[in-house]
């Protein structure tokens, strides 16, 4: 059917993913102001490829990296991303963490 592919595949060897109560954290971290994010839902059960659970940067929290593509079979849904029009990004709740 297809797959969805990132830079960081090639550059890197894996795809950057995050938990959903992550989602906002890293998008006003690495994202702000970007205004053509999109968030895709995925179901790991449905990937084919490789996930690990880890954090390369010294850190304490663990990210989903997925070493492979992502078929568009694991996407369970795509919702739009969009910032405030302070540039930041919120949870539907308002919780600048979630």
């Amino acid at each position: 059917m297809g797959t969805y592919t990132a830079d960081s595949l090639a550059a890197e060897g894996f795809i950057h993913c995050s938990e959903p109560q992550q989602v906002v954290w890293v998008a006003n971290s690495r994202f702000r102001g970007r205004r053509d994010l999109v968030l895709l839902h995925i179901d790991p059960s449905r990937l084919e490829a490789m996930v690990r659970c880890e954090n390369l940067e010294g850190g304490q929290e663990l990210f989903p990296h997925v070493y492979g593509a992502i078929s568009v079979d694991a996407v369970v849904d795509v919702t739009p991303f969009a910032p405030l029009p302070d540039g930041t990004f919120r949870s539907p709740e308002g919780n600048p963490r979630t």
